[in-house]
Formats: C-alpha cells, structure tokens, sequence
C-alpha cells in the first residue's frame, strides 16, 4: 500500500525546490562560468560540501540554524508565528541549500560549453547581457540547466537524512515518501515498503529518461 499523504508530500517538496532554484542555477551556474575573481575556487569548493559530507552531518547544522536559538529560526518565530524546524517550510530551505550543486553545477558546464565566439558576436551586435542570455546562451546551455533541474528532483524525492534531522516524521507535514519507506521497513511491513520503492523508482526513472528525450530534441532543433 502507497502512503500517498507522503509521496504528495514529497512530490510537493521537490517541485518548490525546482522553483526555487531554477533562477538560482541559471544566473549561478552562468556567473561561475564566466566570471574570473579571487575565491572562485573557495566559492565552488563550497557548493560541493553537500555531495561529500554525511546527510546527517549536513542536516545536524541545519537544524541548528534553524533551531530557535539561531537569529534565523528567532527571526522565522517572531515573522510567522511558527518554528522553522519540523515544518514543511523548513524541509524546502534545507532541500534547497542541500541541493545547491546538484542545480548549479551541471548548469555552469553547459555555460562553460558555450564558446566564447558566440557571446562576442552577441556582445557585437548590440545585445544587452540580459538579451543574450535570454536569447543566444540559455538556448544553448538549456540541456545542463534541465539536467540539473531533474537531478534536483529525482534526489529530493529520495532525500532521507535531511528530511529527517530537520523535518523529523510528521505525517502529512514533514513524513515525506523516503521516510515512510524507513517506516515500513521497521515495521517489517516489506510488501507495502516495496510498494512505495518501486513508484520512487518509476518516478525517478520517467523524470531522468524525460530529460534524455527533451535533451535530444534540443541538440536536433540547434544542430
């Protein structure tokens, strides 16, 4: 049996992270491909922290920050009459600062594929820096900016240790589908935690095999 409060819950999760940080990677991924400042190496070093610290670990500082000690979480209380921590709103901050690579990096390689003759020839023609990022760069590096779109995705929905150390388990709030798995599987209820796998895995499947296909008619369409 699908617990579907929770995987609507996590479907919810993923698409506001998406949202969110679709500007994010465009206009970060593009900066970091062009620009030339010192600490661009500090700064990059930095977006990889959460691809290679523990989830609990990164989630474990998380939480302190937005615990009620923190002028953060005192700020969140006194705007909104509500904690940051164990809410949904919580859970989107945290999925959005824990995928910040997975948005920003694959968009600056598709910036950094871009050659450099072709923003000249912009720039020579009169183009604003806005007009040719619309029109000329983001055509051609929409391939990565969509596959960092759905790498988002895909691992917000099966995000654990985040979930839990800053949302904890609360249902139809914070228990998102990888944490009703976790349920199931302690529960020794191995039939219903199959069940729910096997729709993160379609769903994760269908999402990155989406992008492979929109990718494809892309690179036909500029060939």
């Amino acid at each position: 049996m699908v617990d579907w409060d929770a995987l609507w819950l996590s479907l919810q999760l993923a698409a506001w992270t998406v949202a969110i940080l679709l500007p994010v990677s465009v206009l970060g991924g593009r900066w970091l491909a062009y620009g030339r400042f010192r600490g661009r190496g500090l700064i990059e070093a930095l977006l990889m922290l959460p691809l290679v610290l523990p989830p609990t670990v990164f989630g474990f500082y998380l939480l302190l920050a937005f615990g009620r000690n923190s002028w953060l979480g005192a700020f969140w209380t006194q705007v909104f009459d509500e904690q940051l921590v164990f809410s949904f709103q919580g859970l989107v901050l945290a999925s959005v600062i824990f995928n910040l690579p997975f948005a920003i990096q694959p968009a600056q390689r598709g910036f950094e594929a871009i050659p450099r003759e072709l923003r000249e020839a912009a720039t020579t023609c009169g183009m604003s820096p806005w007009r040719a990022l619309w029109q000329v760069e983001l055509p051609l590096a929409w391939p990565g900016v969509m596959t960092a779109m759905v790498l988002t995705f895909a691992h917000t929905l099966g995000e654990f240790g985040i979930v839990l150390m800053v949302g904890g388990s609360i249902p139809g709030e914070t228990r998102t589908i990888a944490i009703a798995i976790y349920d199931r599987v302690q529960a020794f209820d191995m039939a219903a935690a199959g069940t729910m796998a096997a729709a993160l895995v379609a769903i994760s499947f269908g999402a990155i095999a989406l992008t492979f296909w929109l990718s494809s008619r892309v690179g036909r369409r500029l060939a």
